[in-house]
């Protein structure tokens, strides 16, 4: 199932990502504040706590620079649905779909 998320966590969401694979490591608070132009360290930490209760990042308490985002849309598990779908019925396409749609994989 997609989980819904807020513009503003999108925006976290982009920030972290595209800061990660820039630099090899995750941004501090500050630096999300400041990429943002959020109003306070606050309420950054309080959108990296909804993303985390989402279960969309990950982070180790008490650790600088640990957010790590998850993502459950492995290229196997795609890849595996593509082939399966390629050479079976209409009823397992179905099922398959579902199954698809429940771990919000986009298999088009």
């Amino acid at each position: 199932m997609k989980v819904k998320l807020t513009k503003k966590q999108l925006a976290v969401l982009d920030f972290l990502q595209d800061f990660t694979e820039e630099k090899g490591y995750s941004p501090s608070y500050r630096e999300i504040q400041a990429g943002l132009g959020l109003s306070s360290v606050s309420a950054v930490a309080e959108h990296i706590d909804n993303l985390v209760n989402k279960g969309v990042i990950k982070k180790v308490p008490g650790a600088a620079r640990s957010l790590e985002i998850l993502d459950y849309k492995h290229e196997e598990t795609v890849g595996l649905f593509k082939t399966k779908m390629l050479d079976c019925s209409d009823e397992e396409k179905k099922i398959l779909d579902q199954a698809a749609e429940i771990l919000g994989i986009d298999v088009e």
